[in-house]
């Protein structure tokens, strides 16, 4: 076990470099909220998902549902540590001629189930997929990441009440609870809390844990339930950069230069 936290603790490290030098070389936005879930996508690309680089398409894969798709660069960045396309590939991110968007397009590249941008939508397709999974006897698992200001959207709580009214165990939704929304902290803008008992509420099997640890993100992401989970993920925006974390002010800047060297001179010095 140690071995492999070493190997997901480099492999966060090399995402949060490339997520770095996509947005730089772009001059784009939302680092922050691609920062707070590196953790989440190491374990579920390194653990969980065992989808195979090589068949993306394969019929009884388990798919992974990126809803917050301004996070975009981590997930490019954990698909083409996992083989799924060559690392060159990312340099073609939000630049003229490119072809890896901001947000997502399912047929740019491999390994992206849905296109996704406007927030909400994610859920409720993950919904479906699961509950056409129950009907055509698909032992696929489905896995949605939510961000916590998406959690505004009414889309969340219907697709929600009908993922516990049917028991889909098959399954898992993901809250990068980061506590930053696009416009402030979230207990300002919409309060989500109490959070946790919302999602009982609905009939699901609630996890809350640090979204940054990795012992903790397995445990339960491999836990058995027999209706629909959600883990409510405690993250920092940011996270990884010092002077980015909990800032409300990554979700839309670029690095000046020496923000680019600053942040790459600390992202490699980490242990």
């Amino acid at each position: 076990m140690k071995n492999d936290l070493e190997k997901m603790i480099e492999l966060a490290r090399s995402v949060r470099i490339h997520v770095l030098d996509m947005v730089n070389s772009a001059q784009s936005s939302h680092i922050g909220a691609s920062y707070s879930i590196v953790e989440i996508l190491v374990v579920l690309y390194s653990k969980i998902l065992k989808i195979n680089p090589k068949d993306p398409n394969e019929p009884n894969r388990n798919k992974f549902i990126l809803s917050k798709a301004h996070g975009s660069c981590a997930l490019y960045a954990i698909l083409a540590e996992s083989k799924f396309f060559p690392l060159e590939v990312l340099k073609k991110y939000y630049v003229d001629g490119g072809i890896l968007p901001g947000h997502l397009d399912k047929y740019s590249v491999p390994g992206i189930e849905h296109s996704m941008g406007s927030l909400g939508h994610g859920l409720p397709f993950g919904v479906g997929l699961a509950y056409a999974n129950k009907i055509d006897h698909n032992e696929g698992q489905i896995y949605v990441l939510i961000g916590d200001g998406e959690c505004n959207e009414g889309t969340i709580w219907e697709s929600a009440m009908f993922a516990g009214h049917h028991k889909l165990d098959n399954l898992t939704v993901i809250v990068d609870y980061n506590k930053i929304q696009s416009f402030g902290r979230v207990e300002e803008i919409m309060s989500l809390e109490p959070f946790g008992e919302k999602w009982k509420a609905f009939n699901w099997n609630v996890h809350e844990i640090d979204g940054h640890n990795f012992e903790q993100l397995i445990t339960a992401l491999e836990s058995e339930s027999i209706k629909p989970k959600v883990i409510i993920a405690n993250t920092i925006k940011g996270k990884g950069v010092s002077f980015m974390e909990d800032k409300l002010e990554w979700h839309y800047k670029s690095p000046n230069p020496k923000q680019y060297e600053d942040a790459l001179k600390e992202l490699k010095s980490k242990k």
